[in-house]
């Protein structure tokens, strides 16, 4: 195997320190998925060099003049603290002509836009929730078209930001007040969803023209509280202690009838193509009680830490974690742009 010059494009918030502590040691801190790939890069024998992100672009520019790496490893999901401004880092690495791994920039842009993804998807025929989308700055009213409960959560974030058990709601005073509430404290404009009731799944594709797709994977709850919804909300996805509170689990997903497994397993397919995505997927959906699967939403470069759900569909796929980590970084280098032409 090659050994590569290895640009790891980070946040400077999830830097983790030097030298690099165990995995055991890190699961449960912010930067876990940055130390999980850094340290399986550098046990590959690839030579990495840590770039910390802020809001300037000039620093990549000069790091790659000095550094000149094979490839940039992408960690990064906003810019200027603006989720949709992942794809314009991308792009500059495209202008920079350096290969870089994940999704490209106009995959990132339609997936990032929860709004316009469900439009490609619908007409695509793909079955998506019934929605509306509340633009800052504009009196909220309920569409004529849709039922309670909804669910409300940012168009542009992703991370599970501003997503709590209050997204749910139920009637029009508390569609009002969560909207309001993602305008106010998220920034973005709100979509309201048609809120499925039922299973909780995922499933990873990984390539760029030809496609892999990985087991299909549920979250399940075995201590949530009365009257709670089984949802990912920020603090199911990101504390520790709660999620043993509520005794979250995730696994390959139970007594999925073969059919519905392969239905999915081509739909996540039809899915990364139509919104053009590249590198590494993670497809979130929802199946009510009569077996139908709704599309949620696209997830460009989804987090990789050891035992999170990528990773552990890919290891049960028989894609263990350096060779996964490996396999991201090779589908950087080959991705097709038009300046390798």
């Amino acid at each position: 195997m090659k050994r590569l010059r290895v640009l790891a494009l980070l946040h400077r918030e999830f830097v983790p320190p030097e030298p690099l502590v165990g995995v055991d040691d890190a699961w449960d801190k912010p930067w876990r998925m940055e130390h999980n790939v850094l340290l399986t890069l550098r046990e590959l024998g690839h030579r990495v060099e840590v770039l910390p992100i802020e809001d300037e672009v000039a620093p990549i520019r000069a790091a790659i003049e000095e550094f000149r790496p094979h490839v940039a490893f992408n960690f990064t999901i906003q810019f200027h603290d603006v989720g949709a401004y992942d794809a314009h880092v991308v792009s500059y690495l495209e202008l920079l002509r350096t290969p870089y791994t994940g999704c490209n920039p106009r995959g990132l842009l339609l997936a990032g836009d929860k709004a316009l993804s469900k439009k490609i998807l619908g007409w695509h025929r793909i079955r998506v929730p019934g929605f509306a989308v509340f633009k800052r700055g504009r009196v909220v009213r309920m569409p004529a078209r849709l039922a309670f409960p909804l669910f409300v959560k940012s168009v542009g974030e992703h991370a599970s930001i501003g997503i709590s058990q209050a997204s749910v709601v139920h009637d029009e005073a508390s569609l009002r007040q969560r909207v309001e509430f993602v305008h106010e404290k998220v920034g973005t404009d709100a979509i309201a969803e048609q809120y499925i009731q039922g299973r909780e799944l995922t499933v990873g594709v990984i390539g760029n023209s030809r496609l892999q797709v990985l087991p299909v994977w549920e979250m399940t709850f075995e201590n949530l509280p009365d009257r709670a919804e089984a949802i990912a909300t920020s603090r199911v996805k990101w504390d520790h202690a709660y999620q043993e509170k509520v005794g979250l689990q995730t696994h390959p997903a139970v007594e999925l009838p073969e059919e519905t497994d392969r239905r999915i397993r081509r739909m996540a397919k039809r899915i990364y193509r139509a919104l053009d995505m590249s590198g590494f997927a993670r497809i979130d959906l929802r199946m009510d009680e009569a077996g139908e699967v709704y599309v949620l939403e696209a997830n460009p470069n989804p987090d990789l830490s050891i035992g999170e759900d990528f990773a552990e569909s890919a290891a049960v796929a028989g894609l263990d974690y350096p060779h996964l980590v490996q396999r991201i970084l090779n589908l950087g280098i080959a991705y097709e742009v038009p300046w390798k032409g």
